[in-house]
């Protein structure tokens, strides 16, 4: 399991972070911030023209207006009052314009923003996938699938919520403050204290929501992660859920986790109406206060009915937005969490790739000398192995589960680095040569082979994008795949389900075969991959391999007929060689692989017996 309790970077760290990710969009988003600041300049206009407009329709001592709008009033409302449309038409054109500019500096704050933060999460995006793709085996071995789809996807989804408003959005609150401010003090000093008054309040309230709004999010993702968990490794195992008729307790299980998630977001909605509801109760208490005041002060003469109604506006204007910024520090919150987890994923180190690049095809030498390993400190797999093989040989590897057959097919592979000794490739020290080139150079076909959800021409080239159709089709005839795949509807062009779902279990091995084949690596490692497939078959696919002397070939295997014609059988046991040879040489000497002849040959002729005694019957 991967740490994923984010405490290890603090708040100022993952803004730094943030901070980094906005390169190469700090314009963009400055243009944004501008735009979106003239656009409230004008907005912030409104409540003054509409102050003017009523002071001098009310005030006896009305400024009057000049000849050619007192024109154009009187020949769009002829009447005996001009004064008063003059002033309306003067607050309507004015509002109307100033709308329309502040609507199109709104519509460039939303332009860029959008820009930038959908720039910098796809830029991201590639960047966390690219790194996942990168890191060792042993990260991948104890992370959840599920888990890193979750910070991949809603985590990205939440980053991206946040660059695009949310950042605008404290910037707006902000500009409010510093703007409006003045303007209210201008207006009426008493009447722009009563205003702010409410502000430390607001500010006090929306700091501890925030402090405590954190350990909640990130108690919400953690239990949305793992349900993603057991939902994704249930569509992947379904065929094993129905075959042994696990669905009440996978349904149980899910259930499980669906309840932890509701009930983090359960505590997280309360505290978020808490929030809501207690500022609700802040906002329109200020505003009724406002007002009252403000009523008194016009009755008195003290204060112009225009100017209350640009304090109410102007307060609607500060009030609202700042109180949205329980809403702001929410989304910062979910953000500051998926900061965590996706900077979590980009601090593990990912696999060396400065070792040397020959840039040569291998001819195929393998050695071990004295190789010692363990996927742990408490467990060694492997214990002082040492065997050669010469290019164009074929080495089979045998012995009971766990004894550290595939491990040295990963240890060849570089999928893990060796603790002791040291592996040579045509006399290159393995843990020297670097680790993509490395990989160009072997093919392997596990027992499981993982198949992509497209057509089978297409799966096939993945080790070889350039190959023409008769090498494919070659590669085929040697994998015995290519009379099968002519049998489908569509031939070359036919989909395969997802993980090859829709072939048998031989079709995959087969496939997955010749698409190791089609690669023509120097080194090609069958790793228990003909185990689903006949013995027929298997004899024809090794006959063809047989041919292709070019490839030095290591086979993992269990039956004794994929392992008869190798040049060199190793049989290992709790991770050493416990012997070594042909099979001629080893099945007339003591110990397991001579034990292990005896009970498959009597296996075998069992079999054979009860088919013959069935014909016989029959």
């Amino acid at each position: 399991m991967i740490d994923r309790t984010n405490d290890h970077l603090d708040d100022r760290v993952k803004a730094r972070i943030l901070w980094s990710l906005t390169e190469g969009y700090r314009l963009t988003f400055a243009i944004a911030i501008g735009s979106m600041a003239i656009g409230y300049v004008f907005m912030f206009a409104v409540p003054l023209v509409a102050r003017f407009s009523i002071d001098a329709i009310l005030t006896p001592e009305a400024i009057p207006a000049p000849a050619w709008l007192r024109q154009l009033a009187l020949w769009l409302a002829p009447g005996d009052s001009p004064d008063m449309l003059v002033y309306l038409v003067l607050a309507a054109i004015a509002t109307v314009a100033l709308t329309a500019i502040t609507g199109v500096f709104v519509y460039i704050r939303g332009r860029c923003a959008a820009l930038a933060s959908e720039g910098i999460i796809r830029r991201l995006r590639d960047r966390v996938f690219d790194h996942l793709e990168h890191l060792p085996s042993h990260y991948h071995d104890r992370a959840d699938t599920g888990d890193l789809v979750q910070r991949c996807t809603s985590d990205m989804e939440t980053l991206r919520v946040f660059l695009s408003g949310q950042i605008i959005e404290i910037s707006r609150a902000f500009l409010m403050l510093v703007v409006v401010t003045p303007i209210l003090f201008s207006l009426d000093v008493a009447m722009a204290w009563l205003s702010l008054a409410i502000l430390p309040f607001l500010f006090t309230a929306a700091y501890f929501f925030f402090q405590r709004v954190k350990t909640l999010f990130t108690l919400v993702d953690e239990s949305e992660a793992e349900l993603t968990t057991v939902l994704q490794e249930n569509l992947t195992g379904i065929r094993v859920v129905r075959a042994f008729a696990r669905q009440a307790f996978e349904i149980d299980k899910f259930a499980e986790k669906n309840a932890v998630f509701r009930d983090h977001n359960k505590k997280l909605m309360a505290l978020l109406g808490m929030y809501y509801s207690f500022s609700d109760i802040i906002c329109l208490g200020q505003i009724g206060l406002l007002l009252l005041v403000g009523a008194t002060w016009v009755i008195d003469g003290s204060l112009s009915i225009g100017t209350l109604f640009a304090f109410l506006t102007y307060e609607g204007m500060i009030i609202w937005p700042i109180r949205h910024m329980g809403r702001v520090l929410t989304d910062s919150g979910k953000a500051i969490v998926s900061i965590g987890r996706l900077s979590e994923v980009l601090s593990e180190p990912i696999e060396s790739q400065n070792e040397h690049d020959p840039r040569s095809r291998l001819a195929g030498g393998v050695r071990f000398d004295k190789v010692t390993f363990g996927y742990d400190a408490t467990n060694t797999v492997l214990d002082g192995v040492s065997f050669s093989i010469e290019p164009g040989q074929t080495l089979a590897l045998l012995g009971p589960p766990g004894c550290g057959k595939s491990t040295i097919t990963q240890l060849l592979l570089r999928l893990y680095d060796y603790d002791y000794g040291r592996i040579f490739l045509d006399g290159w020290e393995l843990s020297a040569l670097n680790r993509k080139y490395v990989r160009a150079q072997i093919s392997i076909v596990l027992q499981e082979p993982f198949l992509y959800s497209a057509s089978i021409e297409t799966n096939l080239r993945v080790g070889r994008r350039d190959a023409s159709l008769d090498d494919i089709k070659e590669a085929a005839t040697d994998a015995c795949i290519h009379e099968s795949i002519e049998g489908f509807p569509r031939g070359y062009d036919s989909m395969v389900g997802e993980r090859g779902v829709t072939l048998s279990g031989g079709q995959r091995q087969r496939l997955a075969l010749a698409r190791a084949l089609l690669k023509n690596p120097p080194i090609l490692i069958l790793d228990d991959s003909l185990s689903a497939v006949d013995t027929d078959t298997e004899s024809q696919i090794l006959a063809a391999l047989k041919e292709r002397r070019q490839q030095t070939t290591i086979i993992v295997a269990h039956r004794l007929s994929s392992v008869m014609h190798a040049d060199k059988i190793l049989m290992l046991n709790q991770g050493r060689i416990v012997q070594q040879g042909t099979h001629e040489s080893l099945r007339t000497e003591p110990g397991i692989y001579r034990q292990l002849c005896e009970i498959q040959g009597a296996i075998q002729h069992q079999i054979e017996r009860d088919v013959f005694e069935q014909v016989d019957e029959s």
